[in-house]
């Protein structure tokens, strides 16, 4: 079932891949409009997090970012999709790196980097980091149920020399890597939420105190590993531009959870700035502490 599945979506695909941007948004708008309007997608839980994240907006105000952020999410299903056939040059016009010469002279350090950055803007595009820099781009990710597709971000991400690697496989990789004096740069989508159980991390995000993750920081002062967070700004519609912020270079002297809840401060700064470009349609406060 799995395979034929794959069968009849993957010519869908990519047949979506290859039109031209242009397009591509006109196909986006249309997506949109059935998605939002007709569907309504997701869209008690985008409700109910932009309520409870963004209080010091107006119900108006928030049905503003509601519709702005189904657009932004289309659009960028899209350019996932469009991923499949996109060009080097094409990505690197649309998704450009302000200062990569911070990255890079924090490769210099010969340490291992963990990368934190957050599901906003275009995250999936940052893979393209790996046509800049030296050492060996891991991205952590979950799994896709249907090996099919899984094989086919794989295939995706190859294009651009990122290592996939599931969360199940992090610990174990950074372990070998470190072992065999392997350096690499980790990416970690560290802003959504955990599963909460007792020895959970509680902090602050957007107000409300709810478990975070905390994974790449116990990583980070165990195997002593610079931590620097990517910082993304969509500047129109198919275009961003990624910005790299030294979060510590010292992780073993940080205080336990300092640098997690400064990477939770750094999406809230992002989220604030511009709110219809974060993934709401997670339940990211599904666990919260009640007032």
């Amino acid at each position: 079932m799995q395979l034929l599945f794959y069968i009849l979506i993957y010519p869908i695909l990519w047949l979506i891949s290859i039109l031209p941007f242009p397009l591509l948004y006109v196909f986006s708008d249309i997506v949109c409009f059935l998605v939002y309007n007709i569907i309504g997608y997701r869209k008690k839980v985008v409700r109910e997090n932009l309520k409870l994240a963004l209080t010091h907006l107006s119900e108006k105000e928030q049905r503003i970012v509601e519709k702005k952020f189904y657009s932004h999410m289309c659009d960028m299903f899209l350019e996932m999709i469009k991923t499949m056939t996109i060009s080097k040059a094409e990505i690197q016009k649309r998704y450009k790196f302000t200062n990569m010469d911070l990255y890079l002279d924090m490769e210099k350090k010969n340490k291992s980097i963990a990368l934190l950055c957050a599901h906003y803007a275009s995250y999936e595009w940052a893979v393209s980091m790996d046509y800049y820099i030296n050492f060996t781009g891991y991205g952590i990710y979950k799994k896709i149920a249907n090996k099919y597709f899984d094989k086919l971000v794989h295939t995706i991400r190859s294009r651009f020399k990122a290592v996939l690697i599931t969360t199940k496989e992090t610990v174990s990789t950074i372990e070998n890597c470190t072992k065999t004096g392997e350096l690499g740069v980790y990416g970690f989508a560290s802003d959504q939420s955990p599963k909460s159980h007792k020895g959970s991390h509680w902090g602050t995000f957007m107000g409300i105190e709810t478990p975070i993750h905390v994974g790449a920081e116990v990583l980070a002062k165990r195997l002593d590993m610079n931590v620097i967070f990517l910082k993304t700004k969509k500047v129109k519609r198919g275009y961003y531009e990624a910005t790299f912020e030294l979060l510590v270079d010292n992780p073993k002297e940080c205080p336990n959870y300092e640098i997690s809840e400064l990477f939770m401060k750094k999406v809230e700064q992002q989220i604030l700035e511009a709110p219809e470009y974060y993934l709401w349609t997670h339940k990211r406060w599904k666990h919260k502490k009640q007032a």
